[in-house]
């Protein structure tokens, strides 16, 4: 088998969903269909966290935060997925995977940063209610959604051009939709235990260590609302942090399956259906969760509704 290097005449073939090709068309209108409503459901929750006063709070500024992530994450994947699945044309160039994969490993871990920032955000609202708008001040809210961004620039800078210097078999056919390490990882020749590593410590650091945060952060949360004694402040307090405790599962627990040990039986078999559920299905999810089961966002809605019909 031959060997080659990443160059710019390379192109690498997506082979996504091609083993069962009478799903493609299917799967593509599904996409297609998710993708319009993650736009139309993040975007309304980036549009009402700006013209609502009564969002102007530390936990609609980190939302409206996740739901841009959510909206440039699906974008940096979804068209090229888009494309795969309805053309016979299912290659992507050099310069498209490297952009993708730079692009992919900064949305990802930045949003994995941003989530952290997320719950402690809810720990302090909900364990130190009295200084909560003094401790979560506008600055400071600024400061942490913005040190998410230099987190997963880092983390793109560092896994990109290690990924980019191993050698891959003359084919050059990726089993996945989309240029990710693991993906590249399964196709590349010789020995990638160095990569492997790499890429474990960076899991570790950007999944598991973020989940540990979380997990301490609600645990005390879970203390604070057993004894609030109003029973639609505690009911209140369930809800917001359930939704956000969702959307953490459904986003770690995927992401760690395919980046803590990507040449384990399971992450090689089923790693692009993971990679689906992280690219497309989670930041479906996302604004639904929120708006569904938050009053706030809701009301929000109506208003806004109510006064676009009346004019």
């Amino acid at each position: 088998i031959g060997k080659t290097n990443m160059s710019f005449s390379v192109d690498f073939t997506l082979l996504g969903f091609l083993e069962w090709p009478w799903l493609e068309k299917v799967l593509f209108w599904i996409v297609a269909i998710f993708y319009i409503m993650i736009i139309f459901g993040n975007l309304t929750i980036i549009v009402l966290s700006h013209i609502d006063p009564r969002l102007y709070t530390p936990m609609y500024y980190f939302l409206s935060n996740l739901s841009f992530l959510e909206l440039c994450f699906a974008t940096t994947t979804v068209p090229q997925m888009l494309s795969n699945l309805w053309g016979p044309k299912k290659t992507i160039t050099y310069t498209g995977c490297v952009i993708q994969l730079c692009v992919f490993l900064c949305l990802g871990a930045t949003e994995a940063v941003l989530l952290v920032v997320m719950a402690f955000d809810r720990y302090v609202a909900v364990c130190q209610p009295p200084c909560y708008t003094i401790i979560m001040n506008p600055p400071l809210c600024w400061k942490l959604s913005l040190m998410a961004w230099p987190s997963g620039l880092t983390e793109s800078l560092i896994q990109s051009p290690i990924t980019r210097q191993l050698s891959f078999s003359a084919h050059h056919h990726v089993d996945d939709f989309l240029c990710e390490v693991p993906a590249l990882i399964c196709l590349a020749c010789g020995d990638t235990s160095s990569n492997e590593w790499q890429m474990t410590i960076s899991a570790i650091l950007f999944t598991i260590l973020p989940v540990g945060l979380i997990l301490t952060s609600y645990g005390y949360i879970a203390q604070a609302v057993g004894k609030i004694k109003s029973e639609e402040g505690r009911q209140k307090a369930i809800a917001t942090c359930s939704s956000h405790l969702l959307v953490v599962f459904m986003f770690y627990g995927t992401v760690a399956i395919v980046y803590t040990d990507p040449k384990n039986c399971f992450a090689s078999k089923h790693g692009k259906f993971c990679a689906f559920f992280y690219t497309v299905v989670t930041p479906l999810l996302n604004p639904l969760i929120y708006t569904l089961r938050n009053k706030e966002v809701k009301e929000s809605l109506q208003r806004l509704l109510k006064k676009w019909i009346s004019q």
